[in-house]
C-alpha cells in the first residue's frame, strides 16, 4: 500500500510514535517532579541544619511539655477516628454490605500504609483491594470504593484551600502579595466547585463519560465527605500545633494560617511520592515556619509529628493486622470445636501481603530508631573495667544491628528468606543488648512489636536470596570490604584522637572528628548497599525436563495424576520450577504467540508436593512468569490455589469435556489455549 500524494512515506508513523513519547512522558513525570522536590527540600535542608546540632535538637525536644504531648496524641486518635469516615461513607454510597468498624479497619490499615510508604493511589488501593476482596466485595465496587476516597481527600482539600484565601491568604507565599479580589474570586471558585458537587445529584444522578458511568452520591453523602475530609486534615495539622506548642511573644501566627502552612507541606511530600513525604514535607515546613519557631524547635516538632503520625500507627497497624491473620488462621481450628468463625481462604494463601509491607516499613524505621538511641541514650555507670567495656560493644554492637535492620528491611520487601532469618535474629540480638544496656520497658515493646509482625508470616518469604546463588559475587564482595576498612578507619581515628570511653558521641558531635563522621557514614552506606546486593531476590532458573527432573518430581505428592489429561493430549513439559524447599514443584511448558497475543507459561497439573509448600511454589512460578515477560496460565484437576490465580488476575474456567479439570487463565486466552491444547 502507498502512501498518497504530497504524503511521505512513513508519515503515518510519526503521529504514533510523538504519541508513544509523550505516553512515556507523562508516565515518568510523577517521578521527575518528586526527583526535583526531593533535591530541592535535600538543599532547603541542608542549608538550614548545616549549623544544628543533635545537642541543640535534643535540647527542643526536653523543651516540649508533658502536657503538649498529650494533646498531641489526642489530635492523631481524632485524625484517625476521623478517617474511618472516609470508607464508611464510601462502603454506604456503593452498597458494599460492610460494617462501620470493618471499614474503619480497612481505612486505618490503608491509610497507615499509604502515609508511611508513599504512592498512595498503589499501596492504599492494594490493602482496601485485599480485605473488602476477602469480605466478599466485588472488584468494580472496591475501585468504586477506592476512587470515592481519592474523591473525597481533594474536596476537603478544596474546601481547606477555599477557606484560606477568604480568611488569611496572607500567610501563602507568593499569594499574599496578589490583590485581594484574585484570592476571594479563588476561594469562591473553591466554594463554587463544592456546592456544585453537593447540589448537582438533587437533578443528574448520573454522567456518562464515553464507555463509562460517574454516580454521583446522594448529597448527604456528598457533604458528609467534604466536612469528614477538612476535619481529617484539621485534626492532623492540629497534631504538629500541639507538639510545637507556645508561640513566641508577638507572633501574628494563627492556627488558620499554620494550616495553609501544613497542607502545602502535605500536598508538597504528597506529589513527591516518596515514603512519608520524608523530607519535601520537612523542608516545606522548616522553610514556612523558620519566621516564627527556631530550626531546633521546628525539628523537635516534626519528630514527635512523624512518631505520632506515623511510626506508632504503623506498628498498631501491623499488629492488628498480624492479629487478623492469625485468627483468620485459627477459624479452622475453632470450627472444629463447634464455633462458627468467618474465614478467608484468600488471607491463609496469597501470603499475607499486607503484612509483608508493614514488616518491611516498621523494621526499617526501628532500624532507624536504634542507631538515634545507641548514639543519644546515656549509658549507666562503668563499675569495672569489664563493665566498661561491655557496655562501649553493646552499644556499638546495636548501632551496627540498627543499620544492618534497614540493610535487611529490602530484602524482606522483595521476600526473601533469608532476609527473614537474619531479621528475627536481629532482633533476638537486640533485646539482649537492651537489657545489657538497662533500657527502658518501652523500647523491648517496640521491638517484640516488630517481631510480632514478622514471626507469623514465615511462608510469606519463600525466594531466594541472590547470596545464596553467587555467594562470590563482587557486587556483594565490594560493598562489604569497603564497610570493613569503613569501620577501620573509624577505630583508627578513635585512637589517634584519643576520644575515650565513649568514643561514638565525640565522633557525631565534636567538630575536630569531621573526617571520622565521614568513615562512618560511608561505612553504613557500604553495609546498606552489600545487604541490598547479597538480600535482593536470586534469579530463577527453570530446570530442563531430564530423566534427573522426571525422577525428582515423579517422587512428589499427586504428581502421576497431575500430568495424565497432558499426557493424553502430548503435551510434555519443557522443564520443572520447585519451591525453596524442593518440596513442591510445578512442570511448566512455554508457548509460543501463535494463537496468542504473549507467550503464555503454561503449568501442567498445577503445584504438586507437599501441600504445605504449594503455594509457594505457586508464588514463584508467578515470579518465574514476570521475570520472563510471559502470562501465566495453568492446566490442574481440581480448583486448588484458585484464591492465589484470582490475586494473579487469572479466571478459572472448567472443561466440559474433561470432568474435574480446570484452565486457569487470562479472559482473553482462553479460547486460544483451549484450541491450542486440542480441550
Amino acid at each position: 500500500m502507498t502512501a498518497p500524494s504530497g504524503m511521505p512515506d512513513g508519515a503515518d508513523a510519526s503521529p504514533s510514535l510523538a504519541d508513544g513519547r509523550l505516553r512515556r512522558f507523562l508516565t515518568r513525570l510523577p517521578a521527575m517532579v518528586g526527583l526535583v522536590l526531593l533535591i530541592f527540600a535535600g538543599l532547603v535542608i541542608w542549608r538550614e541544619l548545616q549549623h544544628l546540632s543533635l545537642q541543640q535538637v535534643m535540647a527542643g525536644l526536653h523543651a516540649i511539655p508533658a502536657a503538649a504531648l498529650w494533646k498531641g496524641a489526642g489530635a492523631t486518635i481524632l485524625s484517625y477516628a476521623i478517617l474511618s469516615f472516609y470508607d464508611g461513607l464510601a462502603c454506604h454510597h456503593v452498597q458494599a454490605g460492610i460494617s462501620w468498624r470493618r471499614s474503619a479497619f480497612v481505612a486505618f490499615c490503608s491509610y497507615v500504609l499509604s502515609h508511611n510508604l508513599g504512592c498512595a493511589a498503589i499501596s492504599g488501593t492494594a490493602v482496601r483491594y485485599r480485605l473488602y476482596r476477602n469480605w466478599g466485595v466485588p472488584g468494580i465496587k472496591i475501585a468504586a470504593i477506592v476512587a470515592f476516597c481519592s474523591v473525597t481527600y481533594w474536596l476537603g482539600m478544596l474546601g481547606l484551600v477555599g477557606f484560606i484565601l477568604l480568611a488569611q491568604p496572607g500567610i501563602i507565599p507568593y499569594v499574599r502579595h496578589l490583590p485581594p479580589w484574585v484570592t476571594d474570586l479563588g476561594g469562591a471558585a473553591c466554594f463554587s466547585v463544592l456546592l456544585a458537587y453537593v447540589l448537582l445529584p438533587c437533578w443528574k444522578q448520573e454522567v456518562h463519560i464515553g464507555r463509562w458511568t460517574l454516580r454521583f452520591p446522594d448529597w448527604r453523602i456528598g457533604l458528609g465527605q467534604i466536612l469528614s475530609s477538612m476535619a481529617d486534615m484539621s485534626a492532623t495539622a492540629l497534631i504538629a500545633w500541639c507538639v510545637l506548642d507556645t508561640l513566641p511573644n508577638g507572633s501574628g501566627l494563627t492556627f488558620g494560617g499554620f494550616l495553609a502552612i501544613y497542607i502545602g507541606a502535605y500536598t508538597a511530600g504528597l506529589l513527591a511520592n516518596v515514603p512519608g513525604g520524608l523530607g519535601v514535607f520537612d523542608s516545606t515546613m522548616l522553610l514556612a515556619l523558620s519566621p516564627w519557631f527556631s530550626v531546633p524547635h521546628i525539628m523537635a516538632g516534626i519528630l514527635v509529628f512523624r512518631l505520632f503520625y506515623y511510626i506508632i500507627p504503623l506498628l498498631l497497624a501491623g499488629a492488628m493486622f498480624a492479629g487478623h491473620e492469625l485468627f483468620i488462621k485459627g477459624a479452622p481450628l475453632l470450627a472444629r470445636f463447634g464455633r462458627t468463625v468467618e474465614h478467608s481462604q484468600s488471607l491463609r494463601s496469597s501470603e499475607a501481603d499486607f503484612a509483608t509491607i508493614v514488616a518491611t516499613g516498621s523494621q526499617a524505621v526501628l532500624g532507624i530508631v536504634i542507631v538515634v538511641y545507641a548514639l543519644l541514650a546515656p549509658l549507666p555507670p562503668f563499675h569495672s573495667f569489664w563493665s566498661a567495656v561491655l557496655l562501649q560493644g553493646a552499644a556499638f554492637l546495636l548501632t551496627l544491628i540498627g543499620v544492618m535492620l534497614v540493610g535487611l528491611s529490602l530484602g524482606l520487601s522483595q521476600r526473601v528468606a533469608l532476609a527473614w532469618r537474619l531479621s528475627v535474629g536481629a532482633l533476638s540480638i537486640t533485646l539482649v543488648i537492651l537489657t545489657v544496656r538497662q533500657a527502658h520497658w518501652v523500647a523491648f515493646l517496640v521491638v517484640l512489636a516488630v517481631l510480632f509482625v514478622l514471626l507469623p508470616f514465615r511462608k510469606t518469604y519463600y525466594r531466594q536470596a541472590y547470596w545464596r546463588v553467587e555467594p562470590f559475587s563482587p557486587f556483594v564482595l565490594a560493598p562489604f570490604s569497603l564497610w570493613l576498612c569503613g569501620l577501620a578507619g573509624v577505630s583508627w581515628i578513635a585512637r589517634q584522637r584519643h576520644l575515650g570511653h565513649v568514643w561514638w558521641r565525640s565522633m557525631v558531635h565534636d567538630a575536630h572528628t569531621a573526617v571520622g563522621r565521614w568513615f562512618l557514614g560511608g561505612a553504613a552506606v557500604c553495609c546498606l548497599l552489600g545487604l541490598w546486593f547479597a538480600l535482593r531476590k536470586a534469579r530463577l532458573h527453570l530446570l530442563p525436563w531430564n530423566m534427573d527432573a522426571r525422577v525428582q518430581y515423579a517422587c512428589l505428592q499427586d504428581s502421576a495424576e497431575a500430568l495424565s489429561l497432558p499426557c493424553e493430549r502430548l503435551v510434555v513439559p519443557d522443564g520443572m520450577l520447585s519451591d525453596a524447599t524442593g518440596k513442591a514443584a510445578c512442570a511448566v511448558v512455554r508457548l509460543k504467540p501463535f494463537l496468542l497475543s504473549e507467550p503464555v507459561l503454561l503449568c501442567l497439573g498445577g503445584a504438586v508436593g507437599a501441600r504445605g509448600q504449594r503455594g509457594g511454589a505457586v508464588w514463584r512460578l508467578r515470579d518465574y512468569a514476570v521475570q520472563e515477560g510471559c502470562q501465566l496460565a495453568v492446566l490442574q484437576q481440581g480448583a486448588r490455589q484458585a484464591d492465589i490465580y484470582a490475586s494473579f488476575g487469572l479466571g478459572l474456567f472448567s472443561l466440559e469435556g474433561d470432568e474435574g479439570w480446570f484452565l486457569v487463565c487470562r479472559p482473553e486466552d482462553y479460547h486460544a489455549l483451549k484450541l491450542l491444547l486440542g480441550l
